[in-house]
């Protein structure tokens, strides 16, 4: 049975969770999603061996992909990813803030040759601010959230054994982009989405900072 986005072609230069996590809810409602990793691999899949010697995050954010090896520092490459963009729907990344840009990958660059593609740019603390070039952990991030603050155990605050700000920033994502979908059925327009692991987990977090 076709599923709602069937029809629909996202293309996903992604690794690790947050980003995975949004292009495998979009695989699981129908749409074609094609894994764009970098040439030694998304690092995601050495976490662990535990499911018939693959990473348990790999298997479980990946199902339903399509995936190809690219290096967009080779220009034959860089093309060959233009040109896949230039047929999507929708285009995920979460490299390194400004990375993008620099190879033509963009949203600007991207809806310039195609207006109706949706972007999505997910990073730790978005693209712009003294904090955009640190790095982001997901423990990191619950640390400065205040997460770790309201668990652990009355000895001292403890992580939540989930990776939950890079869920909490692919959720907003995919909201983000069922919007958009929804909105360029109007318009004929896409548009440019951008989640962060720390506004994710600060939104979450609302009740017990206030």
């Amino acid at each position: 049975m076709p599923g709602p986005l069937d029809g629909i072609l996202v293309v996903s230069l992604e690794q690790a969770v947050a980003a995975p996590y949004l292009s495998c809810r979009l695989a699981d409602a129908g749409a074609r999603v094609i894994k764009v990793e970098r040439p030694e691999g998304d690092f995601a899949r050495n976490y662990d061996t535990v499911v018939h010697g693959e990473s348990a995050y790999f298997v479980w954010l990946n199902r339903g992909k399509e995936s190809i090896q690219l290096d967009i520092k080779v220009a034959e490459d860089l093309d060959f990813m233009k040109k896949i963009i230039s047929q999507a729907d929708i285009f995920i990344q979460n490299l390194a803030p400004g990375t993008a840009a620099r190879y033509g990958l963009g949203n600007e660059a991207l809806q310039a040759e195609n207006p109706r593609l949706i972007t999505v740019d997910i990073s730790g603390y978005g693209e712009e601010g003294p904090y955009a070039k640190m790095k982001a952990y997901d423990m990191l991030v619950q640390s400065e959230t205040g997460l770790a603050s309201v668990t652990g155990s009355p000895e001292g605050p403890g992580r939540v054994g989930v990776s939950v700000c890079d869920i909490a920033a692919g959720m907003h994502g995919l909201v983000g982009v069922l919007e958009a979908l929804y909105e360029r059925e109007r318009t004929g327009l896409g548009r440019c989405i951008k989640s962060t692991l720390f506004a994710g987990m600060a939104d979450w977090m609302t009740v017990p900072l206030l």
